[in-house]
């Protein structure tokens, strides 16, 4: 049996997993989406022209790799055969991608009710998407939610009927317009007869494909700071971009997972709502904003920016076992005439290397920085992390260091070869 490489998030995600994914899936067999839906979105830049993936695993674009969407991923069905087309008309075969059965379908009412549930939040808004993720994850745990297998058989008008009637009422009482389901599933049946030819047991494939020594790569949507278990909740997202997420969101045991990658950025940045506690409300954080042109993949809402925190780096290194990282954005802080690095927490007067989620706990920490020269320069065309400035090399030492990690990738450009592998 072969060992599944896994690439994860570490922060808000946004951190460019993409670009890594796509790298590692380059010697792979099998790329694999985990979790999340389309309010998730990786971009990969290939001779200057940008692919953003939301549903499809990354590893569509290298052809000898067969992309799966695992059962833990809620699909948008018109979303996804958009990216398909997309991927045809820019000449990518999509021959080598496939739907897990069990993974679930987003519908129409799972929009509505993300809509409406952020509208009576009223200032308490979490900041969602609105693209239905946690309604569709809701109706699953509910065990009123739609999967693949059923979006494509005969039983599906009849579960979709039963859906809107429910959903309906609740819509009617909120004075909003209630739902046709004619016209519904007229329209998804024709999405199923477009998709239903992808569709495959994944759970049976891939072991099937891991039995036969293949090279299997696992693609973490968002980030471990909104896992609905151990982010920032409430302002989290409604799965888990954990490595738990990788095991329930394929059907892989433990026991395959071999390295795992943690992506970030030389900086952060966070969209939407909850406690960031390195964030730069000032003209740092507009300046970092701008030179990572730092805007939603898929909102297009401008990101809050800040220093990077190695506090919550450590938190994420031990929930998910991160054996190396992958750092983006090198080139981009490095335009900076000062760097600062969050390397612990003042609690009660006390510095502090603990990181929790609780709001209270958060409340009461200031971030302890430690500052570093900036000025990297030009670094295109470098191959080799010895070739890189000091003032670089002395910043990512320091987050080795006080991580306990070592720096796999060092991404210096936006390019998919603008990037440092470290032997």
């Amino acid at each position: 049996m072969s060992k599944v490489d896994v690439v994860l998030g570490t922060f808000y995600g946004d951190e460019g997993k993409g670009k890594i994914i796509d790298y590692i899936s380059n010697n792979a067999d099998v790329s694999i989406r985990c979790t999340g839906g389309n309010n998730a979105g990786h971009t990969i830049t290939v001779n200057g022209k940008k692919f953003a993936f939301h549903l499809i695993p990354s590893g569509i674009l290298n052809k000898n790799t067969k992309a799966i969407i695992g059962n833990g991923v809620v699909i948008d069905p018109k979303v996804l055969i958009e990216e398909i087309e997309n991927l045809k008309q820019n000449g990518y075969s999509v021959d080598n991608l496939y739907i897990s059965d069990k993974a679930h379908i987003i519908m129409p009412y799972h929009i509505m009710m993300d809509n409406l549930q952020e509208e009576l939040r009223k200032d308490k808004k979490i900041g969602t998407t609105a693209r239905g993720i946690g309604p569709a994850y809701s109706d699953k745990y509910e065990r009123s939610g739609i999967r693949v297998e059923d979006f494509i058989s005969e039983r599906f008008e009849e579960i979709v009927r039963k859906n809107i009637e429910r959903k309906n009422i609740i819509f009617k009482n909120y004075n909003k317009e209630e739902i046709n389901a004619d016209k519904v599933i007229q329209e998804y049946k024709e999405y199923a007869n477009y998709l239903k030819g992808y569709v495959v047991d994944s759970v049976d494939m891939i072991h099937e494909l891991l039995e036969q020594g293949k090279k299997v790569v696992c693609e973490g949507a968002q980030a471990t700071l909104l896992d609905i278990d151990f982010g920032n909740y409430p302002y989290v997202t409604s799965s888990n971009p954990t490595i738990g997420g990788i095991i329930t969101g394929t059907g892989i045991s433990p026991k395959y997972i071999g390295e795992v990658y943690g992506v970030l950025k030389a900086y952060s940045s966070k969209v939407g709502e909850g406690m960031y506690i390195t964030e730069q409300n000032n003209e740092i954080g507009d300046k970092i904003r701008e030179l990572g042109h730092e805007y939603g993949t898929t909102t297009k809402r401008p990101r809050r920016c800040g220093w990077l925190d190695l506090v919550a780096l450590k938190y994420a290194v031990r929930i998910n076992g991160i054996t190396s990282l992958a750092i983006n954005h090198v080139d981009t802080i490095g335009k900076l005439d000062k760097i600062k690095l969050c390397v612990a927490y003042e609690y009660n007067g006390q510095k502090s290397m603990r990181f929790s989620t609780n709001i209270d706990y958060l409340n009461s920490c200031k971030p302890v920085y430690e500052e570093f020269e900036g000025n990297f320069g030009n670094l295109s065309g470098i191959t080799k992390k010895e070739e890189l400035p000091q003032n670089a090399l002395k910043y990512l030492s320091r987050i080795e260091e006080i991580v306990g990690v070592p720096v796999k990738f060092i991404g210096i450009g936006a390019d998919r070869d603008d990037m440092i592998i470290v032997k």
